[in-house]
């Protein structure tokens, strides 16, 4: 992916006013938080990643427990939160489960659900069985690029792919400012779902999600992005703002809004 940019783009120059004309607002990192700068201030959601390791020979049990609850918690009217989708990890880690939950009011909703679910007896009840299927579960707080696209339902089949970044601290407004310009070339399939970066947990995360027929559409899809004028451009100028970087194709539940 690196060479592919740096062989188009290395001999052009760094021009001033064309490295100005990246940024989607003129901004002084220093006098606000990222999270002013490049989340969507219409709406105030934020939304939870659980991504959970389960015991191999407790995937299928886990499934069906998950099946059983997390829907109710969706439909709960009292709760303000609404599940986006829950997948297994087909490639990547395996026997993993990934949860994204979106709560509607920013910080306050998910104090008012937490509260709300440490009183259901049922839910009680689920954490405790599903602990005793886990090897090991993290979550991550994000909130959800000012240019991506609203994570709605959609019909599948679908294969799902999680694209998670780990950023150089410091760069998370050059990633927003470049992927502003990015994310027109990636739209012509309906493949980009959402995007968000990390406000809680590892820092400097960010995660993109795609949805695609099935694997060969999502190669098909990658590289024709190759011959729009431009992408071997943001390709080139945004991998040196990477640590790490790693990829999940995911199969949704039956249960899950995003199929």
């Amino acid at each position: 992916l690196m060479c592919r940019g740096l062989g188009s783009s290395a001999s052009r120059p760094r021009e001033d006013s064309w490295l100005k004309s990246l940024f989607v607002r003129k901004v002084d990192p220093r006098k606000d938080a990222h999270s002013n700068l490049l989340a969507k201030r219409e709406t105030s959601s934020l939304y939870k990643l659980q991504i959970h390791n389960v015991k191999p020979e407790c995937l299928d049990a886990y499934n069906k427990l998950c099946q059983e609850v997390l829907p109710k918690i969706h439909e709960e009217k009292h709760y303000p939160c609404a599940l986006v989708g829950t997948w297994n990890t087909w490639y990547g880690e395996q026997d993993q489960a990934v949860h994204l939950w979106r709560y509607e009011g920013g910080y306050p909703a998910l104090n008012e659900v937490m509260n709300k679910l440490r009183q259901n007896k049922e839910f009680t009840e689920f954490r405790k069985e599903r602990g005793n299927m886990l090897l090991s579960r993290k979550n991550q707080l994000l909130l959800e690029f000012s240019f991506w696209n609203e994570p709605v339902p959609r019909e599948g089949p679908n294969i799902y792919e999680l694209r998670s970044y780990q950023l150089r601290p410091g760069t998370m407004i050059e990633w927003g400012n470049y992927w502003a310009r990015a994310i027109r070339f990636r739209q012509d399939n309906n493949e980009a779902v959402g995007g968000f970066f990390s406000q809680i947990g590892q820092l400097y995360m960010v995660h993109h999600l795609w949805a695609y027929k099935d694997l060969q559409t999502r190669e098909d899809i990658r590289n024709a992005a190759w011959n729009k004028p431009g992408w071997d451009e943001l390709v080139y100028y945004t991998v040196p703002l990477i640590q790490e970087m790693e990829s999940r194709i995911m199969i949704p539940l039956k249960i899950s809004p995003l199929q």
